[in-house]
């Protein structure tokens, strides 16, 4: 198994402001990306992601915190612009309608812009009884996969990752009613999340079996499997060194909160508290530059960046609560995680990590 020495290659945090052209390279991402994730820090705009395998020059954008069906380039209501092409390390910007590009370069505004690796051009997978297109990288544990539902209960779907996904994220593509499902192996099939919405995972089941090394397995539901629906899938394994998805307990306390072990200095973190109703807090390390860590911005929720609050540690080996918020850290609070690495522990690239 290959073994990841250098994290960025694979995941990265690039932070920009927008000038309102209708053309902009964005550089520094490090590798030619698959799945881009951007957020306006300034004002609130709606979350917009992009893939590969959906195609980036068409303009095919989707909202995480909204249920809304896939957009298109030239649909102002959903913000004008959008992400032409890729390049080795970065991408292009362009619009049909400078005034209304909120969601990647409205002039003046600032902007995150998480991007992941998968497997480039993506191929034909057979592996279920649904044939899926898939972009998958089995050595950082990161495929996209494409599908169209069928609503039958015990349909799988194979996803191109070797091992079994820790973290699989939904979204009907087609239907603009649908929430997006989140499953998290630390709840496995007791309950799944919407990303969309603060719901606790005590929401129903949408899939209720674990999946394998080669398919997951879809209930018929239209949030995973509506009929002649197109359906998208993101899809996680955990890989040693570079990503982490887990689970933890809120002590309550703001002066020695929960540690969290993730086995090295975290890039980005995405948390979710599952017994009770809590946004899902986003913080990276190119926001915040060194501890404490206070910019957060929530998955489900278009609302601008708030600054105002001290939230984590990141530390060289995980990172810690420093407060005893209900987001993060309330006493006895179950949550979950998504974490991934800004220096590995493991490999061979003597990169020191260090506590900021």
């Amino acid at each position: 198994m290959a073994q990841i020495n250098k994290s960025s290659e694979y995941f990265n945090t690039v932070l920009y402001t927008g000038d309102g052209n209708s053309t902009k390279s964005i550089s520094g991402v490090g590798f030619q990306l698959d799945w881009n994730w951007t957020k306006c820090r300034s004002t609130a705009y709606n979350n917009i992601v992009m893939d590969s395998v959906r195609g980036f020059g068409t303009g095919k954008k989707l909202s995480p915190n909204a249920t809304t069906e896939e957009g298109s380039a030239t649909n102002v209501e959903d913000g004008g612009g959008y992400i032409t092409t890729t390049s080795s390390d970065g991408y292009d910007l362009g619009t049909t309608d400078v005034a209304n590009n909120v969601h990647f370069n409205k002039s003046g505004q600032t902007y995150a812009s998480w991007n992941w690796l998968a497997g480039g051009t993506a191929s034909s997978n057979t592996d279920g009884s649904i044939t899926s297109t898939v972009s998958a990288n089995t050595t950082s544990g990161f495929s996209i996969v494409s599908y169209t539902g069928n609503n039958t209960a015990g349909a799988t779907v194979g996803h191109g990752l070797s091992q079994e996904p820790d973290v699989m994220i939904f979204k009907n593509r087609s239907d603009g009613t649908t929430s997006w499902c989140v499953y998290h192996s630390a709840k496995g099939t007791s309950g799944t999340g919407r990303l969309n919405t603060t719901n606790s995972f005590s929401d129903t089941a949408f899939i209720t079996t674990t999946p394998s090394s080669s398919v997951f397995t879809l209930t018929n539901t239209a949030i995973v499997n509506g009929s002649g629906n197109n359906m998208i899938a993101y899809c996680f394994a955990e890989k040693k060194g570079f990503s982490k998805f887990g689970s933890y307990t809120g002590n309550g306390s703001s002066t020695d909160g929960t540690f969290i072990y993730t086995g090295f200095k975290p890039a980005f973190v995405m948390v979710k508290r599952t017994d009770a109703a809590e946004g899902w807090g986003m913080f990276d390390d190119k926001r915040d530059t060194y501890n404490p860590v206070m910019k957060r911005v929530e998955a489900n929720d278009s609302a601008a960046e708030r600054t105002d609050l001290i939230w984590y540690d990141f530390l060289s080996n995980g990172f810690k609560a420093r407060q005893s918020y209900d987001l993060i850290n309330a006493s006895g609070g179950s949550y979950i995680y998504m974490a991934f690495a800004e220096n590995p522990l493991v490999g061979t690239n003597n990169i020191p990590a260090t506590a900021r």
